[in-house]
């Protein structure tokens, strides 16, 4: 397996501008107009969405904005995969990602303890086909509050019960006492009316807001609520709850009919820190 080699931008010129001028100015702009909260706690995960930054970039920079002070070793970047299934999680077995701001980095000292001897992470190309966004739109914000920042890139194939505790008690033991920051990707409910959303969207909010990870996978596989990533944002959760943390707070909400003012069919999308 080659592990020098670097996974090009897919979406870079959808998703987010690929003229590197561009899209420092959105990044500028997106993080400039999003307030900074104080917290009693450092932050040890942040959950985001990954559509199109024209849609939910403004809501993804509020959680970046509050790492912006912040200097991580490594970020372990976690995300649904959309197009391929498959049953395990998927690590890009290359040495960096490319960005229109340049190379990230692979931090594979952390890659290759967590894919030793543990069949549910892997070293796999699946999930990372050109058309796959949802880890890949997280990296322009990464690079651009982190600076030079190194990722652990982990692509969920199935976002299975037994899959998100046992993503959970691996990365909770391997990453303990590391200086790293979990991004969870996920947007909310997808094609409803605009109330419909909200009802189903604040369910999802109200289980962050207490901190309950558990309470929300019920209600998503029940359900009454929809995220197309929950099993990286209940990761996450239970992750950082693992190394300490004692709070969750959704920091911003929105769905794509704020934007377009289209309102029959929206994409719901939210901005967190777990701390």
């Amino acid at each position: 397996m080659d592990r020098n080699k670097v996974r090009p931008a897919g979406v870079a010129g959808g998703f987010y501008p690929n003229s590197k001028m561009e899209l420092e100015r959105d990044l500028s702009l997106l993080l400039e107009n999003s307030p900074f909260v104080e917290t009693l706690q450092s932050i040890k995960a942040i959950i985001v969405p990954h559509a199109g930054y024209m849609y939910s970039g403004g809501v993804a920079a509020r959680a970046y904005r509050q790492i912006i002070q912040d200097d991580y070793d490594f970020c372990v970047i976690i995300a649904p995969s959309h197009y391929e299934p498959f049953n395990f999680i998927s690590i890009y077995p290359g040495k960096a990602f490319e960005t229109p701001l340049g190379e990230i980095a692979v931090e594979n000292r952390i890659v290759d303890l967590l894919v030793s001897g543990h069949p549910d992470i892997q070293l796999s190309e699946q999930g990372y086909s050109p058309k796959e966004h949802s880890l890949e739109v997280q990296l322009p914000l990464t690079k651009w509050v982190q600076d030079s920042p190194r990722i652990v890139p982990l692509m969920m194939g199935n976002q299975s019960l037994e899959l998100i505790n046992s993503a959970a008690e691996k990365l909770g033991t391997i990453l303990k006492g590391e200086n790293c920051i979990i991004i969870a990707s996920t947007d909310l409910s997808h094609f409803h009316s605009d109330s419909k959303a909200r009802a189903m969207d604040n369910i999802v909010i109200n289980h962050i807001n207490n901190f309950a990870p558990d309470r929300l996978y019920e209600d998503i596989s029940e359900g009454r609520c929809e995220m197309c990533g929950y099993g990286p944002a209940i990761v996450a959760m239970k992750v950082a709850q693992a190394w300490g943390a004692t709070h969750s707070e959704v920091l911003l909400y929105r769905n794509s009919g704020d934007m377009t003012g289209d309102t029959d069919k929206v994409v719901g999308y939210l901005s967190a820190i777990v701390y």
